[in-house]
C-alpha cells in the first residue's frame, strides 16, 4: 500500500501533467505567466470587441443622422437651391437624388444579401430621431460580399487601369474624392437606401453606402502588449527567485545537517515568513548541537570513571590461579572497553565535520588489505580508481574497514570491487556468509542491534561497526546499503558522490 503522502502528492497534481515543472520556483513563474498571457489576451479580445461595436455604431447611427440632418436642410431651400445642394452633396460615400415620386427599392446586385437586422435597427433609429416620429421613410439595407480580386483567374483578363484623373496634382481634394469614388464603386459592405418626402411633394432617394474601417489592427497595439508582457515577465523571474532562494538555502542547510552540526546558521532576515523558518531552523541546530555535546560528555565521563574499577578488575583477574575463568574475565573486559570506545567515536562522529582532501582510494584499499592479509584474513581486491576522490582519508578507510571486518568475522572472507565513474566512486565489499535476512538489512544499521542467531558477542563486535560505517558515508555524501546477492552471501554498497 504506498504512503498517504505520496498519494496526496499524486493525487495533488496529476491534473498538472509532466510538462509542469516541479520546482516551487518553476510553478511560481509558470502561474504568473499564464496569469499574463490570459490577461493581455482577455484585454486585446475586449479592445477589440469595443473596436467593432465603435465601427457598427458608425455604420449604422451615425450615418442615418447625417442623413436626417440633410432631410431637414432641403426642407428650407426652394427648388433651384434644392437641385444645387443635391448636385453638391451627391458624392460617395452618400449618393443623392431628387425624385417627383418614389422608387421600388430593390438589391443594388445580384451580390446583395439581406443586411444583419442589428445595422438596419440602428440606422432606423438615427432617422426617427432626426426626422421625428411624425415623418414617414421608406428604408431598406443589404450586405454586399467583397468582389474577387482584379486579375485572378476567376475574372479572366485583368481590367484595364481607370483613366487618369483631369485633375491636377496640385488639387488634392479633387484627387481625394477621384479615390473615394473609385473605393465606391468596389465597395463590400453595407448598403441603406432610404427615401424621405421633403416639403413640397418631392422625394429624396439616398443610397448610403459607409466606407468600413477596413485598417487592421495597429502594429502599436501588439507590440505594447509584448513589450508589458516581457517587462512584467522578467520582473516576475526576479521577484520569483528573490522568493524561492531563501527555500533553496534553507533546504541545502538541512541537506548538510546531517554531515556538519557545526556549520555556520542562517541569516534570519528576509520577509517575516522566511526569517522564522531560520531562526526555528537555527534554534534547532544549537539544540541538536548541544544535546550531542551533553551525551558525549556523559559518555566521556562514565568512560573515565570506569578506567580505575576496569583496571583493577584486570589486576585482580591476572591474581586468579584458574587459567580459564581469568581468560574469560579478560575477554569481558576488553569487549567492556571495545564498547565504550566505540560509542565514544560514534558520538564523536556525529558531531565533528569530515575535513575534504583529494585521496587515493586505490592506495588507502591496498594498505588495508594488506593489513587484513598480516593477520590471516582471506582479503582480495578488483578493479580500479584513475582519480582521486575528495574527502576524509581517515574516514573513508574506518568505513571500508568497518565492512571488511564485518564480512570476515560473519562471511569468512571479503571480496572488494571498486567502479569509478565521473558520478561517484562505487566500492562493494561482498563475504561468502549466509547472507541476512530481508528484514534485517537496514536494522543491522542500528546502534547495538546484532542477531542472535548468527551474529552474537561470542564472534566479537559492539554493534556499532555498521552504524559508524553508515554515519562516515553520509557524512560525505554518500549512502551505504546491504543486499543479498543471487549468488550468496551479503553485499555491502559504499557510493562515495564526485
Amino acid at each position: 500500500m504506498s504512503r498517504p503522502d505520496a498519494a496526496g502528492a499524486a493525487r495533488g497534481w496529476r491534473w498538472a501533467g509532466p510538462w509542469w515543472p516541479r520546482t516551487l520556483y518553476g510553478r511560481l513563474l509558470g502561474v504568473l505567466l499564464i496569469g499574463l498571457v490570459a490577461g493581455q489576451g482577455l484585454s486585446l479580445w475586449i479592445n477589440l470587441a469595443e473596436r467593432d461595436r465603435v465601427v457598427q455604431r458608425s455604420t449604422g447611427l451615425q450615418p442615418a443622422r447625417r442623413v436626417a440632418d440633410l432631410v431637414l436642410l432641403l426642407d428650407t431651400l426652394d427648388a433651384a437651391e434644392r437641385q444645387r445642394f443635391v448636385r453638391l452633396m451627391d458624392a460617395p460615400p452618400l449618393r443623392v437624388r431628387l425624385l417627383e415620386a418614389p422608387e421600388p427599392l430593390q438589391a443594388p446586385g445580384p451580390a446583395a444579401t439581406a443586411a444583419p437586422e442589428t445595422a438596419l435597427a440602428l440606422y432606423r433609429q438615427g432617422l426617427r430621431q432626426g426626422l421625428g416620429d411624425g415623418r414617414p421613410f421608406e428604408l431598406a439595407a443589404w450586405q454586399i460580399t467583397p468582389p474577387q480580386r482584379p486579375g485572378s483567374l476567376a475574372d479572366g483578363p485583368a481590367s484595364p487601369p481607370p483613366p487618369p484623373s483631369a485633375a491636377s496634382p496640385a488639387d488634392p481634394r479633387a484627387a481625394w474624392r477621384a479615390q473615394r469614388a473609385e473605393r465606391w464603386r468596389h465597395h463590400a459592405g453595407l448598403v441603406f437606401v432610404a427615401q424621405v418626402p421633403l416639403q413640397g411633394g418631392q422625394w429624396l432617394r439616398l443610397e448610403n453606402r459607409p466606407l468600413a474601417d477596413d485598417t487592421s489592427l495597429p502594429w502599436r497595439v501588439p507590440v505594447s502588449l509584448l513589450v508589458l508582457a516581457l517587462t512584467v515577465a522578467a520582473l516576475s523571474w526576479w521577484a520569483v527567485r528573490r522568493v524561492t532562494r531563501p527555500l533553496a538555502d534553507l533546504a541545502r542547510a538541512a541537506d548538510g545537517l546531517g554531515q556538519d552540526l557545526t556549520q555556520a546558521p542562517l541569516p534570519e532576515t528576509g520577509p517575516q515568513e522566511v526569517a522564522r523558518a531560520n531562526r526555528a531552523f537555527n534554534r534547532m541546530q544549537q539544540r541538536l548541537r548541544r544535546t550531542l555535546e551533553g551525551r558525549t560528555r556523559m559518555l566521556a565521563a562514565v568512560s573515565h570513571d570506569l578506567k580505575t574499577p576496569l583496571t583493577r578488575m584486570r589486576l585482580r583477574a591476572e591474581m586468579l590461579d584458574d587459567e580459564d575463568l581469568r581468560e574469560r574475565m579478560e575477554h569481558d573486559l576488553d569487549e567492556m572497553s571495545q564498547m565504550v570506545g566505540d560509542a565514544l567515536d560514534h558520538l564523536r562522529g556525529l558531531e565533528q565535520a569530515q575535513e575534504r582532501r583529494p585521496v587515493d582510494v586505490m592506495a588507502l584499499l591496498e594498505s588495508l588489505q594488506a593489513d587484513q592479509q598480516a593477520m590471516g584474513r582471506d582479503v582480495r581486491l578488483e578493479g580500479a580508481c584513475e582519480r582521486p576522490w575528495l574527502g576524509g582519508a581517515a574516514a573513508l578507510r574506518r568505513c571500508v574497514n568497518n565492512l571488511v571486518d564485518n564480512a570476515v568475522l560473519y562471511g569468512q572472507r571479503a571480496l572488494l570491487s571498486v567502479q569509478d565513474s565521473p558520478e561517484a566512486v562505487t566500492i562493494r565489499v561482498r563475504d561468502a556468509g549466509p547472507g541476512l535476512p530481508p528484514e534485517a538489512l537496514e536494522q543491522v544499521f542500528e546502534p547495538f542491534f546484532r542477531l542472535e542467531a548468527s551474529r552474537n558477542r561470542v564472534t566479537g563486535g559492539t554493534g556499532l561497526g555498521l552504524a559508524i560505517a553508515r554515519q562516515i558515508a553520509e557524512g560525505a555524501g554518500g549512502t551505504l546499503s546491504l543486499r543479498n546477492p543471487p549468488e550468496g552471501g551479503l553485499e555491502a554498497t559504499l557510493r562515495l558522490p564526485r
